[in-house]
């Protein structure tokens, strides 16, 4: 009977193009997995790869067997996710996320996976969307929460949360009354994500418009980040309210009534089709869960915002 654990060594080979991109993959050494796939080829009598290239590659028999490991691995997946017991299921899920999720409910995820799933080993990578994409595509990670979808077909998607951005400034900050244009947004720098992400663009393309001052464009890939040059009065932020709820209630940050909307930040839940990981979907119904409860148990963040936008043009008008 094949060894499901030689298959498992098989098909990672044939994903990442080589024995020691596997040993990474699956935290084993490369002569390992090469005893794995000996002893497979021996069990069939054929071989499988075609070892003289700089690549590894599938031969003829080889790429018929691919599909049908791909297969067998899918299913044990399901099975132990339908069947295994939540206190003794082991196993290692590399999980990718955007910041603004870290610093909303990435911790209420954590601490569910862990009550249910004590045995089980979480490795958190935080980055842009961009490089979560890169990650997924390589196979460095499971699952990402990030800007999505990933247009791969090989991918599935499934829409997360979504965040409103709001211009957010330090009080201290010398701002006019009222609401604001983008020329008066313009006189100062715009403190946001990194340039080459989604709501940046789309930031930098709205001050494309004729007759606007040259942006000055602070980006950073931390939050963090962000926030801190945001309390300093560097200049003005575009943000998610969400994940500065603590500052705006201290009254360390404000939002500053606009006249031109942000893009919403949008986050989608990323995994491989074929992933032979069975907590991936346990992860992925987690999240979905703790965001419904979310959005069920508290004002949707889109009303908290308008009211708190609604809020601050009351106080411009009635300080003028």
């Amino acid at each position: 009977m094949l060894d499901l654990k030689n298959l498992e060594a098989f098909v990672w080979i044939a994903r990442l193009g080589g024995f020691r991109a596997a040993a990474g993959r699956l935290n084993t050494t490369q002569p390992a997995i090469s005893a794995r796939i000996a002893q497979l080829e021996k069990e069939l009598g054929v071989q499988l790869f075609n070892r003289g290239t700089r690549r590894v590659t599938l031969t003829l028999k080889g790429m018929e067997l691919l599909d049908h490991a791909e297969r067998m691995l899918t299913l044990q997946a399901e099975l132990v996710h339908a069947v295994a017991e939540s206190t003794t299921l082991r196993g290692l899920i590399r999980l990718g996320v955007a910041e603004t999720i870290v610093h909303t409910w990435l911790s209420r995820l954590i601490e569910r996976l862990h009550n249910r799933f004590p045995l089980v080993s979480l490795e958190i990578e935080v980055d842009t969307s961009i490089h979560l994409r890169n990650g997924l595509l390589a196979h460095d990670l499971d699952i990402a929460f990030m800007l999505g979808p990933v247009a791969e077909p090989d991918m599935r998607n499934e829409a997360l949360s979504s965040y409103p951005m709001a211009w957010v400034a330090s009080p201290s900050l010398d701002l006019p009354a009222g609401r604001l244009g983008l020329a008066d947004l313009a006189r100062y720098p715009v403190i946001t994500f990194s340039r080459q992400t989604k709501p940046s663009v789309a930031i930098q393309q709205m001050f494309k418009r004729p007759g606007l001052p040259p942006l000055r464009f602070y980006g950073n890939s931390s939050l963090a980040s962000i926030v801190r040059m945001t309390l300093d009065g560097i200049g003005i932020s575009a943000i998610p309210p969400a994940v500065i709820e603590r500052e705006l209630a201290e009254g360390l940050l404000r939002l500053i009534p606009a006249e031109d909307p942000l893009p919403d930040l949008d986050f989608t839940i990323c995994h491989p089709v074929d992933s032979d990981n069975p907590l991936v979907p346990i992860v992925a119904d987690m999240a979905l869960e703790i965001v419904r409860a979310q959005r069920h148990g508290a004002p949707t963040d889109k009303r908290r915002l308008s009211q708190t936008i609604q809020n601050e043009n009351l106080t411009d008008r009635t300080d003028a």
